[in-house]
């Protein structure tokens, strides 16, 4: 094999807030049926995710929303409000959840 069969891209490089003690990750399919509305929520941990099919609404805090499609990633940081709802044929998703030692990924529904 050459080295010219292989190609490496940067698609995310995403800077954390603070250290994490990271001791595992855990990796979640998810699939949404259309129009499903999770409503602003946080996590108690970033989140790191990419779409596999269907379509997301993404809005972190008070930014613009953004419609993710298949290929899109995505990253929710830690207690921090975000949106992330169904497009209108649903939504599929890989999550990726950097876990602490001792702690297990939580979502929290915010009012």
């Amino acid at each position: 094999m050459s080295v010219e069969a292989i190609t490496r891209e940067v698609v995310l490089d995403q800077v954390l807030p603070a250290d994490l003690a990271v001791r595992r990750v855990q990796a979640r399919r998810i699939t949404m049926v259309p129009d499903t509305a999770v409503g602003v929520h946080t996590h108690n941990g970033p989140v790191f995710g990419s779409i596999e099919s269907g379509s997301a609404i993404y809005q972190l805090r008070d930014e613009p929303e953004l419609v993710l499609n298949p290929g899109d990633l995505f990253y929710e940081p830690a207690d921090e409000l975000i949106r992330f709802d169904a497009g209108p044929d649903g939504v599929t998703f890989l999550a990726y959840f950097p876990v602490t030692d001792g702690q297990e990924p939580l979502l929290e529904i915010v009012g």
